[in-house]
């Protein structure tokens, strides 16, 4: 899970450092640098994580910065509304992988109670998973206000929306599914 959590929050920050260097002096920038630096925070929470417990990132990390940046360069270059476009597809399969891993870490925690000890102030438990269930809760809560965002900014008004939109997500889902792997 941190492994291609950590790409593809990487592959995220990427997406609006693109956006930003096409759109940087625009009245979509401050909207964009929003939605960067919420990216930049998850990526140094996944940075941490991985440091922690010693997760190898996916070979493909150079990939993915590369792909990132030119997806969102390219989509911005389309115009705004095209960057938006992006946004919200990406973000919509980001909340749908976090919320299977939220699944997925919910049904580990009821398999192993937790032990004597491992249980904080006021019962919080203080597992890995607990703490990992915390950290995507918070971002795929932020990631869908990323795509609420994008929809208010006029995503569905992009030229080709339907086929933009499934071409981003498509990606993205083959990414994860790579990332997942090597």
């Amino acid at each position: 899970m941190i492994r291609v959590d950590h790409a593809g929050e990487i592959g995220a920050r990427r997406i609006y450092d693109g956006q930003l260097r096409v759109l940087g002096g625009t009245p979509a920038a401050p909207i964009i640098h929003h939605m960067a630096e919420q990216e930049r925070r998850h990526a140094e929470v996944f940075d941490e994580l991985v440091k922690r417990y010693r997760v190898r990132p996916t070979a493909l990390l150079p990939l993915w910065n590369l792909a990132g940046f030119l997806l969102g360069a390219g989509t911005a270059l389309l115009g705004r509304e095209s960057a938006m476009a992006c946004t919200v597809a990406v973000e919509e399969v980001v909340a749908q992988h976090y919320d299977d891993q939220l699944r997925e870490l919910i049904a580990l925690e009821k398999q192993h109670a937790p032990v004597d000890g491992d249980v904080g102030p006021a019962g919080a438990a203080k597992s890995p998973e607990a703490q990992l269930r915390h950290y995507i809760r918070q971002f795929r809560d932020e990631e869908l206000e990323h795509k609420d965002t994008g929809l208010e900014h006029g995503a569905e008004l992009a030229p080709a929306y339907r086929l933009l939109s499934f071409a981003v997500r498509t990606a993205c889902r083959a990414a994860i599914f790579v990332s997942e792997r090597i």
